[in-house]
């Protein structure tokens, strides 16, 4: 297979079975967070496993923790907090019929790190934006953009109320920096049903049509199957930091899902990881940038791949095609297996 040109990087978020979308996000769409696009549909929908008081059990067998609508919690940053206070502010005068706000991903599930996790939001309206509405948004998120380094790394899509139910349905979303038209994947469906933050207004669950086991899993090994094993055939791509990351961190987290039906944070999945064989040197590597403290800027002027990051793409490479290879064979026809 021929290499490709360079996806765009995909959002930081991911679930497990990453793909996101972007201008269509998802294998073409904008991609990388997680499994689809890079530049086209990342999945990235981060996923935690955290359950709160008052589970239940779907008629697919998998614990679910109910949507209490509850609100976010405080950031744990001011920084974060305000931004969010901001573009809220900023969307009511321009979505006068915004009917919900809400966070998912790292944000909601409890494993954001401030600067380096994504700001993964779905707006609901009651209607599609219109073409002056769309300017509008634009111009918002690029005036954050200017005045807040935070910005950068938030995204969102603008969903009609009545346009909810088709996963495949691409939606107006603002990602790396622009306005392009992407899916909210199953991924995120079902992590907005689980343990989804309100922002504004009404609860996924009075919005937004459940997932179940069948579309999750069949989304997941999709993702797998014809976004990150194809990537692995342009080394090139794996000499970059979200590439690894998310490579990896998107299989642990598909692995467990696809098992028993679980989400798991980008945390949980680095033990995970250890348990499927990872190199140990690439998953400290991915632990250290994520949890650990601030690298230096890189020099200016041209970048050239070092000795480690080659070693690292090569390392990374030669684990991750038989460890996808070996979760599509065992759960590449089966359902997650019931919770008890």
């Amino acid at each position: 297979m021929t290499s490709r040109p360079a996806p765009a990087p995909p959002p930081e978020s991911g679930p497990p079975g990453a793909v996101t979308e972007t201008s269509g996000e998802g294998s073409g769409e904008d991609r990388i967070a997680g499994g689809r696009a890079v530049g086209e549909r990342a999945a990235g929908e981060g996923a935690v496993s955290a359950w709160a008081a008052g589970d239940r059990i779907t008629p697919d067998g998998v614990t679910v923790t109910p949507d209490l609508g509850t609100p976010a919690p405080p950031s744990a940053d001011r920084a974060t907090a305000d931004l969010l206070d901001r573009f809220l502010a900023g969307l009511r005068p321009r979505l006068p019929l915004l009917r919900a706000l809400w966070a998912h991903g790292s944000l909601a599930g409890g494993d954001y790190q401030q600067g380096r996790s994504d700001l993964d939001l779905i707006a609901v309206v009651d209607r599609p934006c219109t073409p002056d509405e769309e300017r509008q948004l634009g111009a918002l998120h690029e005036t954050l953009d200017r005045t807040d380094p935070l910005a950068a790394k938030l995204h969102c899509s603008y969903l009609a109320a009545d346009k909810t139910a088709d996963p495949a349905r691409r939606h107006l979303t603002w990602a790396h920096r622009e306005l392009m038209r992407r899916t909210v994947t199953p991924v995120t469906r079902r992590e907005l049903h689980m343990f989804g933050r309100v922002l504004h207004g009404d609860t996924p669950a009075a919005l937004l049509p459940p997932v179940n086991d069948a579309q999750l899993a069949a989304f997941i090994r999709a993702d797998l199957r014809d976004y990150w094993r194809p990537a692995l055939e342009d080394p090139e791509l794996w000499l970059q930091d979200i590439w690894v990351d998310l490579g990896l961190l998107t299989l642990a987290r598909a692995t467990v899902t696809l098992r028993d039906g679980t989400l798991i944070s980008k945390g949980e999945a680095l033990a995970v990881l250890g348990e499927l064989g990872a190199p140990d040197e690439v998953i400290a590597d991915i632990r250290n940038r994520r949890y650990g403290p601030a690298a230096p800027p890189p020099p200016p002027g041209p970048a050239h791949p070092s000795d480690a990051l080659t070693r690292r793409a090569d390392l990374t490479r030669a684990f991750l095609g038989p460890a996808l290879d070996r979760t599509l064979a065992a759960y590449g026809h089966s359902s997650p297996a019931p919770q008890g």
